[in-house]
């Protein structure tokens, strides 16, 4: 098992790189949204080359980070099957699941916007953005800390974290409505 450690810190560096495209995604779903409200030919442009970033992003960093991050988080349990019987690993699996779905909502609103359909807000994104932040602080809390009977406490942190981040929303709004520049 002395290659465990090295597959959990491929496992580490994949979740880091992951979570570096779920976090600038709906950055960029942001600005093509944006870009939509643009007049022509600015428009065409600058969703040209939205379209091409995003595509970059999601499939050579992304997905690909995804998957290695599952085989190395699956090969780890493979070879340490007790952790699945953990209380905490039980509840960070369940955030990582939630993950998934978030990796592949994300995906659907990557297709849609390769083809010009705009379901979403810009402000729907801000907060959109937002959703891999709490459920990284759900994960790294569970995965150092390994006690899963005070879930609570994290529940009340990852609640107080999401009006905090809210806020932080809204504030940026201001001072964006007040300077067009910000």
């Amino acid at each position: 098992m002395e290659y465990y450690q090295y597959i959990k810190a491929l496992h580490v560096i994949f979740v880091i790189t992951w979570f570096a495209g779920l976090f600038y995604i709906p950055r960029l779903f942001m600005y093509h949204i944006e870009a939509f409200a643009k007049a022509s030919p600015e428009r065409e442009i600058l969703s040209k080359q939205l379209k091409l970033m995003t595509k970059r992003l999601w499939y050579i960093i992304t997905w690909p980070s995804m998957i290695l991050t599952s085989v190395f988080a699956f090969s780890m349990l493979y070879l340490n099957s007790g952790l699945l019987y953990a209380p905490w690993m039980q509840i960070k699996l369940g955030f990582v699941f939630v993950l998934y779905i978030y990796h592949f909502k994300n995906h659907q609103i990557f297709k849609q916007l390769q083809t010009d359909i705009i379901n979403y807000s810009t402000k729907f994104m801000r907060i959109w953005n937002e959703g891999a932040t709490l459920i990284l602080f759900a994960v790294v809390f569970l995965a150092i800390l390994k006690d899963a009977r005070n879930w609570i406490y994290g529940l009340i942190g990852l609640v107080v974290l999401a009006i905090l981040l809210m806020l932080g929303i809204k504030l940026y709004k201001r001072i964006r409505d007040n300077n067009p520049n910000a």
